[in-house]
């Protein structure tokens, strides 16, 4: 709950007798949990990075690294956002915003938290890039690109509810990352419930390697 409302408000908008009066219970209840609102705040912080991880990253941790991973990590993101798994969108991109220029341990908190997430990012691309399926390029580069575009799906959808922002940053993603829009969309075809994956695309590139193409 009191991630949702962070999401809408802000962590600054928490309040420990704002939340007790949610969710019914006595502040004093909730003060002998958190002790302070920066407790409050970083407890919802961290609720909001685990409920997006099990959300985004759990649903593709066992596809193959590389290129295959990160097509499926960028469905699954923009899927995240589309269901409206938070109502107020990206929770990260909303925190990063109310504490970009506010020093403090909220502030370091979020830029952990995102050097963490961009790092992840550029794991993916180094390895898709080592396996020449991505042309040579800075893999920060890669990673910077992805969680701009999932961004402005996010607040681009909250702005203006046109959902079509999804199928524009999906295409933008798969050009950031030189995939094959067809081919892809025929994989996620034949098996609706999976994110669309580039297996196809990557296991031709690499039989053109080894003689086989």
């Amino acid at each position: 709950m009191a991630v949702d409302r962070a999401s809408v408000e802000g962590l600054e908008g928490l309040t420990i007798g704002g939340l007790a009066d949610e969710v019914e219970m006595r502040k004093s209840s909730l003060f002998s949990l958190f002790g302070s609102k920066e407790e409050l705040q970083l407890a919802t912080l961290d609720a909001a990075i685990r409920h997006f991880r099990a959300e985004v990253w759990g649903p593709v941790a066992d596809e193959e690294p590389g290129l295959p991973r990160l097509l499926a990590l960028c469905d699954s993101w923009l899927d995240y956002h589309r269901r409206e798994t938070l109502p107020g969108g990206c929770f990260l991109t909303t925190a990063t915003v109310e504490f970009d220029a506010r020093p403090g341990p909220l502030r370091d908190a979020v830029a952990e938290t995102m050097d963490l997430w961009l790092g992840a990012l550029e794991r993916e691309a180094a390895t898709a890039i080592e396996a020449g399926d991505l042309p040579p390029t800075d893999s920060a580069d890669v990673a910077f690109q992805l969680n701009a575009l999932a961004a402005a799906a996010s607040y681009g959808f909250q702005l203006k509810r046109d959902p079509e922002v999804f199928d524009r940053a999906r295409r933008s993603m798969r050009r950031a990352l030189g995939a094959d829009m067809n081919r892809a969309d025929a994989r996620a075809t034949s098996d609706p419930g999976r994110p669309a994956r580039a297996g196809g695309r990557v296991r031709r590139g690499r039989d053109h390697r080894r003689g086989k193409g």
